[in-house]
């Protein structure tokens, strides 16, 4: 029986090795440097260039407001340092993006003050927690995209008087025809059907404070191809014009709304620029992994890495690390496997690819890594390298400092 990834990663398919990226290599020769000592497998993170990607996120955000999505973070010391000690606004950012109501109200309790859930939850111990407290209540905005979600809130608060805040998320996708071109998140595409689910949400006594749109086929799509950029361009134009009409008829029922959310790292350009977006959405462009290493609108300058120590050789050309198996979410495929870095010219194996317990990775400068030395990799998302370690290593001017991811801090959300 063959390897499980051969099925994954047909024969013909080549893993990625070295991509020359900017920066690359000043970045890896500091924080190799600052880390010589320590035992990998380990997380490193450049500060320097962590807050240079945070300046080029505001400046591509144009003086639109600039919400952090911890999802692609997932560590409190990198949001404080982005957002203030109070977790809630700095410089050009302001807010977070989170991904779990338990991950919000935690995020409450070390001080943010505004949170939009990005996605709908039907944690119904963890909706009970929110409105009992009411500076969570106040902090902390749900997302909704049908009755049903507003029933199950409602119904689980009872008797309740405290009116939870609300968000519509509204499908942000582009469709050609029958054909679907994005994500598939909110059943929510029209006018009146955001009007329709703001009137029912208003009736039950929740607040209506904003709407989402996140245009997933032009801040998650390369620039990898004309097509491409000729559909990331026709979905910009098709959204521009129905977002305000969307954000028109919402307006008509509730008045005036707190947030008119768009974006993402990818997208940030495009969503500022339409005059009715008050903040877009950004994450992983602070960490930059390789899934955004194609993009016409910004240079990446990843300022995340991960080493891993290499344990045996089974051939000249052939280097064996231990661990590695960091494969990230989404379709499979070449693209979601960590990338090989220092030394250049590396690539993983087809037939093993990042393993559980054991990479191996083949190229002339295999035979240079010695038992005992190390190989950089990048990830191909961003926060999820974070639910592999305890703590990463952040370096800046020859020293570092140990901090602790979500996982660190003992939280799996």
């Amino acid at each position: 029986m063959g390897s499980p990834l051969s099925t994954a990663f047909p024969g013909n398919t080549a893993f990625p090795g070295n991509t020359a990226v900017p920066g690359n290599t000043a970045v890896l020769d500091r924080i190799d440097a600052a880390t010589s000592d320590l035992d990998p497998p380990l997380a490193a993170l450049d500060l320097t260039t962590l807050r240079s990607n945070a300046d080029d996120l505001v400046r591509r955000a144009s003086g639109t407001p600039v919400r952090v999505a911890s999802k692609s973070v997932r560590c409190r010391t990198v949001l404080e340092e982005v957002l203030g000690s109070g977790l809630t606004a700095q410089g050009g950012f302001r807010g977070i993006m989170a991904y779990s109501l338990r991950e919000a109200l935690w995020l409450v309790g070390c001080g943010a003050r505004d949170i939009l859930l990005g996605y709908p939850t039907v944690d119904r111990a963890g909706l009970a927690e929110l409105a009992a407290d009411p500076v969570a209540a106040g902090s902390v905005t749900l997302m909704i995209d049908a009755p049903a979600q507003l029933e199950l809130i409602r119904n689980t608060l009872g008797t309740r008087t405290v009116r939870p805040r609300v968000c519509l998320d509204v499908d942000a996708s582009l469709r050609i025809g029958p054909v679907h071109l994005g994500v598939r998140r909110s059943p929510l595409r029209t006018p009146d059907q955001a009007a329709e689910l703001a009137r029912l949400a208003v009736a039950g006594s929740f607040d209506v404070v904003g709407i989402m749109f996140y245009e997933a086929q032009i801040a998650g799509l390369p620039d990898s191809s004309l097509p491409v950029r000729m559909v990331k361009r026709m979905s910009a134009r098709e959204l521009a014009t129905r977002r305000g009409e969307v954000v028109d008829a919402v307006r008509a029922v509730v008045g005036d709304l707190e947030i008119v959310n768009s974006g993402g790292t990818g997208s940030l350009e495009v969503s500022a620029s339409d005059p009715v977006v008050t903040e877009v959405t950004a994450g992983s462009g602070l960490y930059v992994p390789t899934l955004f290493d194609a993009y016409d609108s910004f240079t990446p300058n990843p300022s995340l890495f991960f080493a891993l120590p290499a344990v045996r050789k089974p051939a000249p050309s052939i280097t064996t690390l231990f661990g590695g198996g960091y494969i990230a979410s989404g379709p499979p495929g070449a693209a979601r496997v960590p990338r090989p870095v220092r030394p250049a010219g590396l690539r993983l194996l087809r037939n093993e690819g990042a393993g559980e317990v054991q990479t191996p990775v083949r190229g002339r400068a295999a035979s240079d890594v010695p038992i005992g030395g190390r190989v950089w990799f990048r990830h191909a998302k961003a926060g999820e390298l974070c639910e592999r370690f305890a703590q990463i290593h952040v370096v800046e001017a020859g020293a570092r400092t140990a901090v602790p991811t979500y996982r660190g801090e003992g939280h799996c959300w």
